[in-house]
């Protein structure tokens, strides 16, 4: 049985998990999936860099300040993090775009972010690594 749209990843694979160090997703379990609840939808898998945390910070959205509440730690550079689509959309119209894993970014994020726009911020590995020589 195939995986809903929205388990699958912006390449049309299925999604991978983007991080459990910390742990993130809507539902924290490792994974940029997108349910019903995600309102805020948490699709884009980033890895976030310090520019990308400073205008977050700026713009209301504090991803490193600890909500031991909430069991988030508050986000470093070099964390990878379900980010809401919108919130990396709006980084990178700002010139800030952070790396994006693609095959852990849910499809859902092509809703709001274009996939060229992904494709441009891209850190994935190709599983041949025999192309990249």
């Amino acid at each position: 049985m195939p995986l809903p749209t929205s388990e699958l990843n912006v390449l049309g694979g299925p999604l991978e998990p983007c991080g459990t160090e910390p742990l993130t997703g809507f539902y924290r379990d490792g994974s940029c999936s997108c349910g019903d609840d995600d309102l805020g939808l948490h699709a884009v898998c980033a890895v976030v860099t310090e520019e990308f945390l400073a205008h977050q910070r700026g713009v209301g959205n504090d991803l490193t300040a600890p909500m031991p509440e909430y069991g988030f730690p508050g986000l470093h550079p070099g964390d990878r993090w379900c980010v809401v689509a919108a919130r990396w959309r709006q980084a990178y119209d700002d010139g800030v775009g952070t790396p994006v894993v693609l095959a852990s970014t849910n499809r859902r994020a092509l809703e709001v972010v274009p996939l060229d726009m992904l494709r441009e911020h891209a850190v994935d590995v190709p599983p041949d690594l025999s192309s990249l020589g």
